[in-house]
């Protein structure tokens, strides 16, 4: 039996491909727990300078897998019922809120705050928490056959995995409402119209634009990478003179690396800077 998630570096490029394609790359219980190991790996390897994040098949990714989900509704509610028969709790022990937790929190963190870009190539639909991993990425590139859809609603569901944060950052709070209450799928033209795209490619060239811009993105500056996506993410949520403060002390830090002080003296030189990562 394959592995549900594939992890593989070539030139300084992690790509993490899901790959259960028979399944719409959906996410049960071994995926995500794969998923989440495969991204913690490409966080902590200094060659790693950039990541992809992809599917197999026809899908980016669909969601939660809800054939699984289904089971574990029906075991609480066995379990519920055969409690109560012998005079316990009749309430179901199953909380759907503990997979946010425990897997779908930490993998939406992950991709949004490593130290290193992250490229999410959208290769077929991506629904749900698939919605929502690629809307944490950095770039979002998009096969013309793709497309996106916030499913969640449709299943009397709230939303998760971010998409309550990175939706109104991308398309404005009354769009967000739009597409999160009547959920469909939003196709690649009218998502790149939307925002939610970075780039729309025919399908047959997707993985090729996805790694010579991955391969772009690693031999660049990565610490000036990681630290321009952590001062937009602070000041989502801080006012201006705290962002401005948070800005000086990220200058501090990409201002005493050897990727900078070699810029500078390329510049000079009018020579190419090559870059290292630090």
């Amino acid at each position: 039996m394959d592995a549900p998630v594939d992890y593989q570096v070539q030139d300084a490029v992690a790509v993490i491909r899901l790959q259960r394609p028979e399944a719409m790359n959906s996410l049960d219980r071994a995926t995500k727990v794969a998923l989440l190991c495969a991204l913690q790996t490409a966080a902590d390897d200094d060659g790693v300078r950039c990541v992809v994040l992809t599917g197999s098949g026809r899908a980016f990714s669909a969601g939660q897998d809800l054939r699984e989900h289904v089971a574990d509704l029906r075991a609480a509610a066995a379990g519920a019922a055969e409690g109560a028969a012998d005079g316990g709790s009749d309430e179901a022990a199953f909380a759907l809120g503990s997979t946010v937790r425990e897997h779908y929190n930490p993998i939406a963190t992950l991709i949004a705050t490593m130290a290193k870009p992250v490229v999410a190539s959208v290769n077929g639909v991506a629904a749900g928490a698939g919605a929502s991993f690629a809307f944490a990425a950095d770039v979002r590139l998009v096969a013309e056959s793709a497309g996106f859809n916030l499913a969640f609603s449709a299943i009397a569901l709230s939303c998760d995995s971010g998409a309550s944060w990175w939706l109104p950052r991308l398309v404005g709070v009354a769009k967000a409402k739009d597409l999160l209450l009547f959920p469909r799928t939003v196709r690649a033209q009218e998502a790149l119209e939307l925002g939610l795209a970075t780039r729309v490619l025919p399908d047959d060239e997707l993985e090729a634009a996805t790694m010579d811009l991955a391969r772009q993105l690693a031999a660049g500056p990565t610490l000036a990478y990681g630290s321009i996506r952590r001062a937009i993410a602070y000041s989502q949520s801080h006012d201006l003179a705290d962002s401005l403060a948070n800005e000086a002390d990220l200058m501090d830090l990409t201002g005493a690396s050897a990727d900078h002080h070699g810029a500078v003296e390329a510049f000079v030189a009018k020579q190419a800077p090559t870059f290292h990562g630090h």
